[in-house]
């Protein structure tokens, strides 16, 4: 049993080199969708390298109150009896889960009966106006509390539409897709840019039809799926999580004398914009042993320490690494030259304002950082110092703050520690079989 989720502090000392092979958890993502599409199939299905943390923890949670029978065979492997869901008497509580609320919120508004979707007060300061907008223009009766949670559903028919929309997000295509399938008629959606796209690869692996044409104008694409009142039952193994493996990979390339092979993580191109943008750094790093896995393509990284230098970064590449900017904050300050970032004002409305948290943060390691409305922009390569930080309850931020703190010449302390475990369960233990001289506590 990994304990991360007991342990609210890390200890970080300087000096050690990273070696081995190391796997990380199933995909987040994948892992929302898996047992949310299981849950309304017809048939048993089973899933395998689930993702067992407090964000997924939070969408199982709310899948069996809503009458999902669930097998848990281990931490990781699970069997789900699909079938009709039935009304919760209480909220559906998703925690801190943003993309669990936002696709249960299509599926939802599908079901003969009312609901309500809430979560914890980090979850209710989180915008869900971005779903409930194309929901309502469906005919979903779906009312928001002040453009956020809790989300209140009452039952109402679903016609099919179309939905443009207006940013590229694959929660918001996800919710308009899921809502699709109760809906009366086919239902299409634009994007303007590429976004995740796990729903739809694992919606056609189920055996539902969706039509996909790509734009001649732009980089996206329009997807139509045709509702057909049936998902086959799913058998899966979930690939490792590329936003996971973002930390080793980071703490391989820049803790001198590392090497690492982070094995059987999911390559798809809407979720490996990190891995294009070292490469332009300089990064040394090599994919071997490709396969594919749940209709996604899987492979192994193997990493070695290297000198980095600055890049620019906007436009598309920011979706497709929309959770790695935190990591790449830490690696911009070892990096020779100029790292700028724009277009990524939605870190502000992650489960922290992710710019300005990390900003303050690395700081206090004697970081240089110039915050910028919709990025920054940071000058290397920089000496860490080393020093007290905190993690702000927010996963993405200590685990990015613990990698710098390898860096750091005095080593770090990182408090409020213990979310590291909603993504990545077994973090600490991992950077320490690598040989990082870090003590949870």
């Amino acid at each position: 049993m990994k304990t991360d989720a007991r342990q609210g502090k890390f200890t970080i000392r300087p000096g050690s080199q990273l070696h081995g092979t190391l796997t990380v958890p199933g995909d987040k993502s994948i892992s929302h969708r898996a047992v949310m599409l299981a849950a309304i199939a017809q048939g048993a299905s089973n899933i395998r390298n689930w993702l067992a943390a407090g964000d997924t923890e939070a969408t199982l949670g709310a899948m069996r109150d809503l009458g999902a029978q669930i097998e848990v065979h281990d931490e990781s492997t699970l069997t789900i009896a699909g079938g009709p869901l039935r009304p919760s008497p209480e909220p559906l509580n998703l925690m801190n889960a943003g993309t669990g609320i936002r696709l249960l919120a299509g599926i939802m508004v599908g079901q003969p009966f009312s609901s309500v979707l809430d979560g914890s007060e980090q979850l209710r300061r989180r915008p869900m106006k971005r779903i409930t907008e194309p929901l309502t223009q469906m005919g979903a009766d779906i009312q928001s509390t002040d453009g956020c949670c809790p989300l209140t559903i009452r039952t109402a028919p679903l016609k099919g539409t179309r939905y443009d929309m207006p940013v590229a997000s694959g929660q918001v295509k996800s919710a308009v897709l899921l809502a699709g399938l109760f809906a009366d008629s086919p239902t299409t959606v634009t994007q303007p840019g590429p976004a995740r796209d796990h729903t739809e690869r694992m919606l056609r692996a189920m055996g539902v039809k969706i039509d996909q044409e790509d734009q001649e104008d732009q980089a996206g694409n329009c997807l139509t799926l045709h509702p057909n009142g049936r998902l086959d039952p799913l058998d899966i193994t979930v690939p490792g999580d590329p936003s996971s493996a973002a930390f080793p990979l980071v703490a391989g390339l820049l803790v001198p004398g590392s090497q690492l092979t982070i094995a059987g993580v999911d390559l798809n191109p809407t979720r490996i914009g990190l891995l294009d943008v070292l490469a332009e750094m300089g990064a040394d790093f090599v994919i071997s042993n490709r396969s594919t896995q749940a209709g996604e393509p899987v492979g192994d990284i193997q990493v070695k320490s290297s000198a980095l230098s600055g890049v620019e970064i906007g436009g598309e590449t920011v979706v497709r690494m929309i959770d790695e900017f935190p990591i790449l904050m830490v690696a911009a300050t070892q990096a020779e030259g100029e790292t700028i970032v724009r277009d990524a004002r939605e870190l502000r409305v992650k489960e922290t304002d992710r710019i300005a948290v990390m900003a303050a943060e690395l700081r206090k390691l004697g970081a240089v950082i110039e915050e910028r409305e919709d990025g920054f922009r940071i000058v290397g390569p920089q000496s860490l110092t080393g020093g007290r930080v905190d993690g702000h309850d927010d996963h993405r931020i200590a685990m990015s703050l613990t990698i710098a703190g390898l860096l750091a010449a005095e080593g770090a302390i990182v408090t409020d520690a213990a979310c590291a475990g909603d993504s990545f369960p077994g973090f600490a233990e991992t950077l320490m079989n690598c040989g990082a001289m870090l003590l949870p506590e």
